[in-house]
């Protein structure tokens, strides 16, 4: 399996798939690169997606290091392992923040950021959400129990067929005897809650440090994360921003509906 060694020695994964303009694809919080299994198959170009540190098939790390701004150095290491002087940003979530930081830190080495339900101020009721479920394992015990949960309870999305369900609870969760384990480091959380003790900066410049840059944001419609002031205001402060608001899709769209196609093809246009 692919795999590139961190500054402080660690063996972190990634894939590296297709041809074109290179774009560095960078999942949610606690996802991996399985995250964009659903639009792959329609971006025409190089998608790389790595697994950060304590996720996916990454090696485990000190907790302490499991922050923003290391996650953004360990992409940069991928970059320079694979030769690459600049290229693209699709962040989920959390990798939208790696985006910012990246622009705020190395700007030179991006060719554009396209960011999914992320903005510089995330709202309270989503980042409470997170904190309940991160590091623990799923009261389901098979992947089908999980689905169907998931089905029932996820009410901010709509018209989702069982295999997309089934799918996303299969890259995110591994079945076993003894039911189902997340596919990352449980001590995710500690990081996660130490950070969110500190008072929140204010990433307002981290945002604005993607100016000059080709910028979409794809945004859920029902998503509790990023609210609707907050992408009108970077909208205000980015009116060339391309974006897309995906109805029946709350935290994080799958990317694969037909705007956020719509959008995504639109930047990689701006790209060239």
């Amino acid at each position: 399996m692919p795999s590139y060694q961190s500054a402080d020695g660690l063996n972190l994964h990634y894939t590296d798939e297709g041809d074109g303009i290179p774009v560095i694809a960078l999942a949610g919080l606690t996802r991996n690169g399985a995250d964009f299994d659903h639009v792959a198959p329609h971006l025409p170009v190089r998608l790389i997606r790595p697994d950060y540190r304590g996720r996916g098939q990454s090696d485990w790390a000190d907790p302490e290091t499991y922050t923003i701004p290391q996650e953004a150095a360990d992409v940069l290491a991928l970059m320079d392992h694979l030769g690459l002087e600049k290229a693209a940003i699709l962040g989920t979530s959390r990798g939208g923040l790696i985006a910012m930081v990246l622009a705020a830190t190395a700007k030179d080495r991006l060719l554009g950021a396209a960011l999914n339900d992320i903005g510089p101020e995330i709202a309270d009721k989503g980042l409470a959400v997170i904190k309940d479920y991160i590091g623990r394992n799923p009261a389901q015990k098979t992947y089908a129990e999980a689905a169907a949960a998931r089905a029932k309870l996820w009410t901010h999305f709509k018209n989702v067929p069982m295999t997309r369900w089934l799918a996303e609870v299969k890259a995110h969760y591994q079945e076993t005897d003894e039911g189902l384990i997340i596919r990352y480091d449980p001590k995710l959380r500690d990081a996660v809650l130490a950070a969110g003790a500190q008072p929140a900066p204010d990433l307002w410049p981290l945002f604005d440090a993607l100016a000059d840059l080709p910028l979409a944001l794809i945004r859920g419609a029902n998503s509790d994360l990023l609210t609707s002031d907050t992408a009108d205001e970077m909208m205000r402060r980015r009116p060339d921003m391309i974006r897309a608001d995906i109805a029946g899709r709350g935290h994080v769209p799958f990317l694969d509906e037909p705007d956020a196609l719509d959008a995504l093809h639109l930047w990689l246009e701006k790209l060239q």
